[in-house]
């Protein structure tokens, strides 16, 4: 990415494990038929269905924030995934564990592949909501939730929970969760960026494509209680499976039966990245 013009930091909320499980338990309730939060020991990441490059999501959580939505719409600034990083450190390699879904140009259908299969780096650009943290085993928040009443997806409901209970104070979990029984809507953009404008939240809607995928589906999702004025994009998730379907995760679409299994962490720190100068709310679905 280009020119990093600014990084700002912002102490977040962390409230008790405990409380949060209750907090989260009573919110979900209202929008699934059968719940359950806890505090539970994280599960080796690296085995299935994960097969992430690290065994935990603990160990100084982090969200950050980079560039954001202004920087893709209404048009593209090219000087401006789905990541699943292991940083470099002293004597081991970074590892790109990473996946990114394109439109099959022969089909027109969901391509999913494996970012080190294409590419041998860790790069991205436009926009990212990341979760960072030493990947080491701990204790989380472990969620179970199935068969969805409501109309909020399980993120917006866990969002909207804390944004309720805790008010002003900002806090924020990061994690990941799947769907082991059920269906789900996703979009994939378009492997050519839009050359007309894209004005309106109608716009980007007709630009980008939608699919429906398949259970399983592992996610990672970055989810802020409130703005404190950062200019946030307050909820993002993006999810892969081991079956080729992948790409930006809006909701389940089989409520009747779906099933979610997830394990979440409060972040200590949010850092706020390259924030746009001019801003909109267009396209944050």
């Amino acid at each position: 990415m280009a020119n990093i013009s600014k990084t700002e930091k912002f102490q977040l909320h962390v409230p008790n494990l405990e409380e949060l499980c209750q907090v989260l338990e009573s919110g979900l309730n209202k929008n699934f038929s059968d719940v359950k939060v806890s505090v539970a020991d994280c599960p080796d990441l690296t085995q299935e269905p994960f097969r992430f490059p690290v065994k935990g999501i603990c160990g100084k959580p982090r969200i950050t924030d980079v560039g954001g939505v202004p920087y893709l719409i209404p048009l593209v600034q090219l000087d401006k995934l789905m990541p699943l990083v292991l940083t470099e450190a002293e004597g081991r390699p970074a590892v790109n564990g990473s996946y990114f879904s394109s439109i099959n140009p022969v089909d027109g259908k969901c391509l999913q592949e494996k970012y080190s299969d294409r590419f041998h780096d860790c790069d991205f650009g436009l926009l990212a909501n990341l979760y960072a943290c030493e990947g080491k085993p701990g204790k989380v928040i472990k969620v179970r939730a199935c068969r969805r009443t409501g109309e909020d997806s399980l993120v917006s409901c866990m969002r909207k929970t804390m944004e309720e209970h805790y008010g002003e104070k900002t806090m924020a979990l990061g994690g990941t969760f799947v769907i082991q029984k059920g269906k789900a809507k996703i979009h994939i953009m378009p492997r050519e960026f839009s050359t007309c404008p894209l004005n309106t939240s109608k716009d980007v809607d007709n630009w980008l494509r939608h699919f429906e995928v398949s259970a399983p589906l592992i996610f990672q999702t970055v989810m802020v209680s409130r703005d404190p004025g950062l200019d946030l994009r307050v909820e993002h998730t993006h999810g892969f499976s081991h079956h080729g379907e992948g790409g930006h995760y809006y909701t389940d679409t089989t409520p009747n039966t779906v099933e979610y299994l997830g394990y979440f962490l409060p972040a200590e720190l949010l850092y706020r990245i390259d924030r746009p100068t001019e801003t909109h709310n267009v396209g944050r679905d």
